[in-house]
């Protein structure tokens, strides 16, 4: 692909919140917190989701508390000939964002990323994910609960993305 086919290439962007993680040890700071039994079974959904929608990053940008790496670790787990060989890339920037740090993270992805994973938390990954789609016109996102997914297609560079430029295309809260 050239730098022209590059800067009209679509793009996907899968905005997914951290499975469900424990708040039982007082000793653990917020960024410590593991995933719940149903945590990691949920999460795992997830890979088997993004595989059934065919969704094979080239990138995932992973908040560097432990929820979010566990999450994208039991996806991978249950899904590696797809997610195996998928760079990804830790960011603490991630960690408690707000959306307009999670899209200056997006917009600063290399034009060779045709479609980026963001795992992160709530309110940062479902504002952004409202943001992105809000001005299309379309439904909103909604719930955006733990294990949650939202598939936007991008059009253009990701240097480009902004509020009301990409579409919804997929929206799902796998169960394990």
């Amino acid at each position: 692909m050239g730098a022209e086919d590059g800067a009209a290439a679509s793009r996907r962007l899968v905005l997914l919140r951290h499975a469900k993680a424990s708040s039982d040890d007082p000793r653990l700071s917020d960024a410590e917190r593991p995933l719940t039994e149903r945590g990691r079974r949920d999460a795992a959904a997830v890979g088997r989701w993004l595989a059934a929608q065919d969704l094979h990053p080239d990138l995932v940008l992973c908040s560097t508390s432990l929820r979010t790496r566990q999450t994208w670790g039991a996806a991978l787990a249950a899904e590696p000939d797809l997610l195996a060989d998928v760079p990804v890339r830790l960011e603490a920037e991630v960690y408690q964002a707000w959306p307009d740090t999670l899209l200056a993270l997006v917009q600063a992805l290399p034009a060779e990323v045709g479609t980026a994973v963001l795992v992160g938390h709530s309110p940062g990954v479902p504002d952004l994910a409202e943001r992105l789609n809000r001005a299309r016109g379309a439904a909103p996102v909604g719930d955006f609960p733990t294990s949650a997914v939202a598939v936007l297609d991008v059009a253009g560079p990701w240097g480009d993305l902004g509020p009301g430029t990409a579409n919804l295309t997929a929206y799902a809260v796998p169960r394990g």
